[in-house]
């Protein structure tokens, strides 16, 4: 097992519980089976991986490591065996025929060599990170892209009653590019929350979490609502049409439909992935070769996005905060393309 912080991994896991007790209409909608085709044999029925078990397998990762603290022993869930005798093994196997047809599409020659590669009995493991970046809190010639707060006419609204008003609202009015140009603060539709370079803004767009340096002071920021334009996976990230706008927050928020009530996630021992199919909260546990060596790492299933609407052949990894390629690269240069993936449920 590769070493993470197991408090971390309880604190997912809490995190995750929680959420799904504040909102246990919405989940009950979402916490589905996997499809079956993409389990391992017939061996898993839908009885198998209900809501209640995946809660029961949330609730004995924090058990367990609250007992490990209180008895001063290492913690069993680095414990390969630990974990074979008390948890039952799903394989995820990944939905190629998807990722094969996003490929031919696919204008970008390393997106479609990756898709077009994904292993037998593999998944396409990314890595995302939340963006270190510097900030201003006004306007300036290098700071010249804001992240934007709901626009003024739809502040006051849940997101239920904005659906019923759609075809009025400013959120849906505009493509990314639009807002580049200028057109909400030209006609001061929206409040600017912070100011960032265009080459920012897109990273953030894509990230979804901002962690901002201001005048030495570190804010966090996260998506809030979008412009209802999908996510097109075939085109690279500023051709996007797809905008978010944002709102402050404590720190990294991963899963949720309101503001208020995201989980906070944290790094490495979070997995991003289709949670509308496979359902919040699922154990994951990833394996691949490092030097020879078999390692395993697990996490939480507890965040999503728009690249994984309709994408059951691939997870995003969360890792740390970075300013950019370089220090991230070389941070996790050892982390695999394609992995071995399965469910873990507690027996």
């Amino acid at each position: 097992m590769q070493l993470f912080k197991t408090s971390d991994l309880c604190k997912v896991a809490n995190n995750t519980l929680n959420y799904i007790a504040r909102n246990n209409d919405e989940n009950n909608e979402n916490a589905q089976p996997p499809p079956m085709a993409l389990l391992a044999q017939s061996d898993i029925t839908e009885k198998r991986v209900t809501e209640k078990r995946v809660k029961n397998t949330l609730e004995f990762i924090c058990n367990t490591y609250k007992e490990d603290v209180r008895n001063k022993q290492n913690s069993r869930l680095q414990d390969s065996q630990f974990l074979r005798e008390n948890f039952h093994f799903y394989r995820w196997h990944a939905d190629t025929d998807k990722a094969n047809a996003i490929a031919q599409k696919s204008t970008n020659q390393v997106k479609t060599r990756l898709l077009k590669n994904i292993p037998d009995k593999q998944l396409f493991i990314t890595k995302y990170y939340t963006k270190l970046l510097r900030a201003s809190a006004v306007q300036t010639p290098e700071f010249n892209q804001a992240l934007y707060a709901l626009p003024y006419d739809e502040a006051n609204l849940t997101l239920a009653e904005a659906e019923l008003q759609k075809s009025k609202l400013t959120r849906f009015k505009y493509t990314r590019q639009q807002i580049i140009q200028g057109v909400l603060t030209q006609n001061n539709l929206a409040k600017p929350l912070i100011w960032l370079t265009e080459a920012g803004l897109h990273d953030v767009l894509l990230q979804g979490t901002g962690v901002l340096n201001v005048e030495g002071k570190t804010r966090y920021f996260n998506v809030h609502r979008n412009n209802g334009i999908s996510y097109d996976y075939s085109i690279g990230k500023t051709a996007q049409a797809r905008y978010w706008y944002f709102a402050e927050v404590p720190s990294i928020m991963g899963y949720g439909t309101e503001i208020g009530n995201k989980i906070e996630v944290k790094p490495q021992v979070t997995f991003a992935g289709n949670v509308d199919q496979l359902g919040l909260g699922k154990l994951l546990m990833i394996n691949y070769l490092n030097n020879g060596a078999s390692v395993s790492q697990m996490g939480i299933l507890a965040d999503t996005g728009g690249a994984f609407d309709d994408n059951l052949f691939q997870l995003d990894f969360l890792t740390e905060s970075y300013y950019g390629w370089d220090d991230y690269h070389q941070a996790n240069k050892h982390l695999p393309d394609y992995a071995n993936t399965w469910i873990l449920i507690k027996k």
